[in-house]
This record gives C-alpha cells, structure tokens and sequence, in this order.
C-alpha cells in the first residue's frame, strides 16, 4: 500500500478563512452604493429641472395677469394679487404647491418639494429636497432685432 500524500508537507493553517466572503460583501455594498448614486442622482438631477421648468411656468403665468385698469389707460401693469394667485394655483395644479410675489413689476415663484429615494434608502436616505426659484416679467409690443 502507497500513501498518496507520502512526501509532501501539510501546510499550517492560515487565517485567511472567510476573508474572501468579507471581501466579496464589502465589495457588494460598495456596488450597491454606486448603483445608488447613480439611479438616485438622475432622479434628483430630473427632479431639479422639473422644478426649474415649474417654477418658470408659474412665474409666467403671474405674468400674465395685468392689470385692467392699466391696460385701458395704456399702461402694462401686473396685478399684484392676481399674479400670486395665477402663479400659486398653477404650482398647486401642478402638484406642488409654492409661494409667489410680485416685487417691482416682477413675478417670482418658487416650487419646493421632497423626492423618495429608490435605492439609498437602504443606507438611511430616504428622500432629498429639491428647490427652484424663477422670476418673469411681462413686456408688451413686439421686438425686433437689426438685420
């Protein structure tokens, strides 16, 4: 009978067992917060201009609402009150409510929501705020440039 192990040496035992699978965790976790910032940070950068895009809609629509009176006189005048009315429905219309002013002849809106996170809230991040702030004014008349 040969021993088939005859002539060869048995190594000690190391202490590397596991280290692998430790390795392979932190490396998943390491993906899985990439992916986060990824999937997430595209809704937050989709987000941000979508609020843009709002807040310049509802300034717009604040600055559409003249004032009567002026306009029979001639004059191109926002109305105030109305303005922050049009302004403020439209941002409630549009599924988030803001505040507006008028200062000065013009209008600005400003839109702040909070937008649920899909993947970083499984490290605690559950949603992110995003803000936009835009201003109009409305001009009367055409335009035109020099040819």
């Amino acid at each position: 009978m040969s021993d088939r192990h005859a002539g060869q040496r048995l190594l000690p035992p190391s202490d590397d067992a596991g280290s692998i699978a430790a390795f392979v965790v932190l490396v998943m976790v390491g993906l899985l917060a990439l992916l986060g910032l990824v999937v997430d940070g595209g809704t937050a950068l989709t987000s941000r201009q979508s609020a843009e895009v709002e807040a310049e809609q509802a300034a717009r629509a604040g600055a559409g609402a003249l004032s009567v009176d002026a306009l029979r006189t001639g004059i191109i005048q926002i109305d105030g009150p109305a303005a922050v009315t049009a302004a403020q429905q439209f941002m409630t219309e549009s599924g988030h409510p803001g505040t507006a002013a008028v200062v000065g002849g013009v209008v600005t809106a400003t839109v702040r929501y909070q937008v649920p996170t899909a993947i970083l809230g499984l490290i605690g991040i559950n949603h992110f705020s995003v803000s936009a702030q835009a201003a109009a004014v409305n001009v009367g008349g055409v335009t035109r440039g020099t040819p």
